[in-house]
């Protein structure tokens, strides 16, 4: 039976970021190709077969993004992004996380399904210059491709622009069976997303560039690489693409429409593999891809495209025949039934600029929004009824758990999201219903991940509770966190100026 290949972006073409007011095109690079960069994995302090110990260390540094003068960036165990960290399931991490930046920050691994939200990183979990803050989980849930950024609210847009986002990938004994590229470097290839806007000196300036609907830059940066390019020595190549800019949306599609076959979403491998030629990142998503070169020469160049923007340049050279071919079910994925006499959930995104907010409120870092039991399966529609100017795709993020994409306006969601997802792009007008529960106690946040909204006051927070065990948290307040900062910075703390704060000046809000 010949499969049908998707060959269109799914979203609202309306609400495209290329209809923002304040959209910045993507240019081609004018400066010399260069290798794509490839992040290394980090090296465990100490293994053990049911153990393993890392230190995370976000840092200051400079990068040669450039000819000429390096660019001055944040990363994690390096100068920009991260190291990659891997977590086999089943064994228990026990990291350090270190903080050896000029200000407080906090490492929030996105996607991982821990304890909130300390564990987490949310805000509540700030580490100051200098210091170390230690944590322990146990990794339970499937192999998937998840990321690490910072998210010191309302500084996480500005942080993750510095360069802190890395990669961290799950691995399982199910995933390890599939017949998937996985040689990491080789066939198995990390892209992370981003775009910046370079100043005098090669020198990035968050300010200067400051939107309150998500800053943007006209230069894609792919893995911390400018104009990359990778050397394909094998026929099938595994993407795990990542949009990890603050802003953007990527509409991704390579040379002569190459088809790709995308194996995997935000919470791992889906239950069936989806074939595209078109493909659409909203911020935050992440999407494996396999790519099959057999039909290309060796000596041609496929290039990897965001619109009319070339991303990666894949240079395909001599390889052996793969004649693999992916089964037509992949993997099973829970799909509990809705606990009984529960309501429906409504959450409500609304405005753009410096209006964005939840609910109709702007978030506070001490007001829990929602609760919900640990172990109950809700259903929770997810509304945009933005339609300013035509309005825009909020990206609904959720900490702390995986959901289940049920339906777009009643109808079925798009053929990518039926699997495991912690990110999902809502059009204007549009209801998304999901499945959500979660399986540990905590403070987790939910909010749009176009970062400058969140960092705005797109943003809530629920409690998953265990009635047998009641807990209380210690949640940051805003005056401790603008007295660390204005310590750190030098000055007052009347003069310590967040751009993310001026969303709730302009209305007339405190955090």
């Amino acid at each position: 039976m010949t499969k049908s290949i998707h060959t269109d972006y799914f979203f609202d073409e309306a609400a495209y970021n290329t209809h923002d007011g304040g959209y910045v095109p993507l240019e081609e690079p004018k400066t010399p190709q260069q290798p794509l960069r490839i992040p290394p994995l980090l090296k465990p302090d100490k293994e053990t077969a049911t153990d393993t110990y890392y230190t995370v260390e976000a840092q200051a540094g400079e990068t040669q993004l450039l000819p000429g003068k390096k660019t001055k960036t944040w990363g994690y165990n390096g100068s920009l992004l991260g190291q990659t960290v891997v977590f086999k399931r089943g064994k228990t991490m026990h990291i350090d996380l270190k903080n050896s930046l000029p200000e407080l920050t906090t490492f929030h691994w996105h996607g991982l399904n821990v304890p909130g939200p300390y564990t987490d990183g949310g805000c509540h979990a700030p580490v100051y210059p200098g210091k170390t803050r230690h944590i322990d989980f146990k990794v339970d849930q499937p192999a998937a491709t998840l990321w690490l950024h910072a998210h010191p609210c309302p500084s996480t847009a500005e942080q993750v622009w510095h360069g802190l986002a890395g990669l961290a990938l799950v691995t399982d004994d199910v995933e390890a069976k599939l017949p998937f590229p996985r040689n990491y470097g080789v066939d198995d290839i990390p892209l992370v997303l981003q775009d910046r806007r370079f100043h005098e000196d090669n020198q990035w300036d968050y300010e200067a560039d400051y939107d309150p609907d998500g800053v943007q830059g006209p230069t894609p940066m792919i893995n911390g690489t400018i104009n990359p390019y990778f050397d394909v020595t094998t026929q099938r190549v595994r993407l795990r693409i990542l949009d990890g800019a603050n802003r953007r949306e990527w509409r991704l599609h390579f040379s002569d429409d190459l088809p790709f076959t995308q194996v995997a979403s935000d919470g791992g491998v889906m239950p069936e593999p989806v074939e595209f030629t078109h493909l659409m990142l909203t911020c935050a998503e992440r999407a494996e891809v396999i790519v099959d070169f057999g039909k290309v020469t060796p000596g041609h160049t496929v290039t990897l495209y965001s619109d009319d923007v070339p991303l990666v340049r894949f240079r395909v050279h001599d390889f052996e025949a793969d004649d693999v071919t992916l089964p037509d079910h992949l993997v099973d994925i829970p799909n509990p039934d809705v606990t009984p006499n529960t309501p429906v959930r409504k959450v409500v995104m609304s405005g753009m600029d410096e209006q964005v907010m939840i609910d109709g409120k702007k978030f506070e870092m001490q007001r829990i929004d929602a609760r919900q039991k640990v172990g109950n399966v809700e259903l929770w529609d997810i509304t945009n009824t933005n339609d300013m100017d035509g309005g825009m795709v909020h990206p609904f993020h959720m900490h702390g758990t995986q959901f289940l994409v049920l339906s777009r306006n009643g109808h079925e969601p798009y053929a990518n999201e039926h699997g495991l997802k912690d990110t999902v792009g809502v059009n204007p007008g549009e209801t998304v219903r999901i499945k959500v529960w979660f399986e540990h106690t905590g403070v987790y946040m939910y909010h749009c991940h176009i970062i400058e909204h969140e960092d705005g006051g797109m943003m809530a927070q629920i409690e998953a509770y265990d009635p047998d065990h009641p807990q209380t948290y210690k949640l940051m307040d805003m005056d401790t966190l603008m007295n660390a900062v204005a310590e750190e910075r030098g000055i007052d703390v009347k003069d310590l100026k967040l751009p993310g704060m001026s969303s709730y000046e302009k209305m007339g809000m405190k955090m």
